[in-house]
């Protein structure tokens, strides 16, 4: 069976992630890693990384992916929001 890998610019088609987010979740075993095929080419297993793309697509739609809290906007400093007062 052929094994396919892809490089980063492919990569980054399949998976619209940033480099540096890519690395830390590689780092946590929250993704697939990298190796390299020679010392300055590095690749991922192309069936590792789909396969990561079912498990957070189940994982989504099973609603037990933890997701980013909403922001606060009471505490931005640019564009604050105007305080509404209730009016008589």
């Amino acid at each position: 069976m052929l094994k396919r890998v892809v490089r980063r610019p492919e990569l980054r088609k399949i998976v619209p992630l940033a480099d540096t987010t890519i690395y830390e979740m590689e780092q946590r075993g929250e993704f697939p890693k990298r190796f390299f095929l020679t010392p300055r080419c590095v690749v991922w297993n192309l069936a590792e990384v789909e396969a990561w793309l079912d498990d957070r697509r189940r994982a989504s739609d099973a609603d037990t992916l933890r997701k980013a809290p909403a922001p606060d906007v009471r505490q931005r400093r640019a564009r604050p929001v105007k305080v509404r007062t209730k009016q008589s």
